[in-house]
């Protein structure tokens, strides 16, 4: 089997993508939830790159007649996936900046303890 250049730069390119989001995950800049999506998505690039076979898989899978067709319905419903996590995770920052707002005001005023505040910051 004679390797393409997409097929031998893709999976490196994976692979280097694959190191940095263990690295993040090292450096907790990113929890593991998203590493691990990360892991998917770029070991996914790197094995349809090696492997186009598996297009017909997923074409079978999901009962599209083009494999066009079907990478591009699992990918529209991958992304959907992604954007609901990332509304849940922004909607709880939001959440936990609400609460660290008004614990601050109640400091500033003074009605607020200055332990229970530097306790709920911390977290």
């Amino acid at each position: 089997m004679q390797l393409t250049p997409y097929q031998i730069l893709a999976p490196l390119v994976s692979f280097i993508a694959i190191l940095y989001a263990w690295n993040l995950w090292f450096r907790q800049k990113k929890n593991l939830w998203e590493v691990i999506l990360w892991i998917l998505f770029w070991g996914a690039v790197a094995g349809i790159a090696l492997f186009p076979n598996i297009l017909t898989y997923v074409q079978f899978v999901t009962g599209i007649k083009s494999q066009v067709n079907a990478i591009l319905v699992t990918s529209i419903g991958i992304l959907f996936f992604m954007m609901f996590y990332l509304i849940i995770r922004l909607e709880e920052l939001e959440q936990r900046q609400t609460r660290m707002v008004r614990k601050l005001a109640l400091r500033e005023a003074g009605l607020g303890d200055e332990k229970d505040f530097e306790d709920k910051v911390d977290h």
